[in-house]
């Protein structure tokens, strides 16, 4: 039996964050499946900034001088490529990719139920 939730009812909490740490999320990605994980997220809010965020995340996980170096650029260019910006090219995010172990993949978009 499955249950939907409408997230228009959801309640909005009040948390106070204040005593909370930074989340680190490269402390966590350790493994080609966590990373490709990470990385399907980070695609899913259709942003580039969202994007090369996760990516600089994950980069500080594997090592920027190795990813760099297995990517085939120089430390300083990967630091300035993972800044993001709109004008990232896409051979660039694609050796990233490569250099760590994940690829892009296509696939349809599941229909978004109609609200009445």
């Amino acid at each position: 039996m499955s249950e939907t939730h409408n997230h228009d009812d959801m309640p909005i909490l009040d948390l106070d964050l204040s005593n909370t740490s930074r989340f680190e999320a490269s402390r966590f990605l350790d493994s080609p499946e966590s990373i490709a994980a990470f990385l399907a997220e980070a695609m899913k809010a259709n942003d580039a900034q969202t994007l090369m965020h996760a990516m600089a995340e994950v980069a500080k996980a594997k090592g920027v001088n190795k990813l760099a170096q297995d990517a085939g650029v120089n430390r300083e260019s990967l630091y300035k490529t993972l800044k993001g910006g709109d004008k990232t090219r896409f051979d660039t995010i694609q050796k990233l990719m490569l250099a760590l172990g994940v690829e892009l993949t296509v696939r349809p978009i599941e229909q978004m139920p109609r609200r009445a």
